[in-house]
């Protein structure tokens, strides 16, 4: 029973992952798609692991080597996701620490921390309350109208609090880094997080400007982020840099919201705790 449970948890969790594909459509169903291909696949494992810890390795139905087998690769999945998320906030612990010693400086009215380095770049980096960074070379780079923009991009990533979202995504990264598509997922994430802060901050602001700001900030620098940091400034292709353009300049109507939507279809993940009651 216990083995059956792994081996139709892990082989779901590889199928659902070869059958993503990018889809191109709509920002907040791209979003919701990407984002419940995801989450199913590691969540699944996860719960399955539990389930099986939870209902332990004897039973009447399983068999010694069937229970102790099972009972021993759920201890170790789950150890090694601890394990790994641990060294993943001591990595990001420590960058804070370094944020912490830059002097802090007002920005056009904002609290930022400068970084003295000619290469153009802004990020939030932190958890639930990030730090906005500015290097000296972007302020070089951006007027004030252009940096204005900039800011509210970075506040959008704020407001979603993705620094703090993203670092839980960053350990489901790591964790599941052998399932298939499991980088081609990261990536389309990052992306839209990105069109995602890009759209609210053209609603506060120009989407022109914020065009602007993008291309002179990436065409000076491809700065690859980590998952507890919200950058414009992250490297993009120049495919999906066209992409972020073109969709600053679509002035149609966003999309309703439909998050409840990945929320319905992901309960799926909560079965193998489901069973546990009927374990005997």
């Amino acid at each position: 029973m216990h083995f059956t449970l792994l081996v139709i948890s892990i082989s779901a969790a590889i199928a659902f992952r070869f059958a993503w594909r990018s889809r191109s459509a709509d920002w907040n169903t791209r979003w919701q798609w990407a984002l419940g291909a995801f989450l199913f696949s590691p969540l699944l494992l996860i719960t399955s692991a539990i389930a099986i810890l939870c209902m332990g390795p004897r039973g009447r139905m399983v068999h010694a080597w069937d229970g102790w087998g099972s009972y021993g690769i759920a201890i170790a999945f789950l150890t090694i996701g601890i394990i790994l998320l641990v060294q993943l906030a001591i990595q990001a612990h420590r960058s804070l620490q370094k944020i912490h010693q830059l002097p802090q400086e007002t920005v056009l009215s904002t609290q930022a921390r400068l970084l003295q380095h000619s290469t153009p770049y802004i990020a939030q980096i932190g958890f639930w309350n990030p730090e906005l960074v500015i290097s000296e070379g972007l302020l070089d780079t951006l007027d004030e109208s252009h940096l204005q923009v900039a800011l509210t991009h970075e506040k959008a990533h704020r407001h979603y609090r993705d620094t703090f979202w993203f670092f839980w995504l960053g350990g489901l990264r790591r964790l599941t880094a052998w399932l298939p598509n499991t980088e081609a997922l990261w990536q389309e994430l990052i992306f839209l997080r990105e069109l995602r802060a890009d759209r609210w901050a053209a609603q506060q602001t120009d989407g022109l400007l914020l065009a602007e700001a993008l291309l002179s900030i990436v065409s000076a620098s491809q700065v690859e982020s980590e998952p507890w940091m919200a950058a414009l400034s992250d490297a993009v292709p120049q495919s999906r840099l066209n992409e972020r353009i073109d969709a600053l300049l679509d002035e149609s109507e966003p999309v309703p919201d439909q998050s409840f939507a990945v929320w319905i279809w992901l309960s799926i993940v909560l079965l193998p705790l489901v069973i546990i009651p009927f374990h005997f």
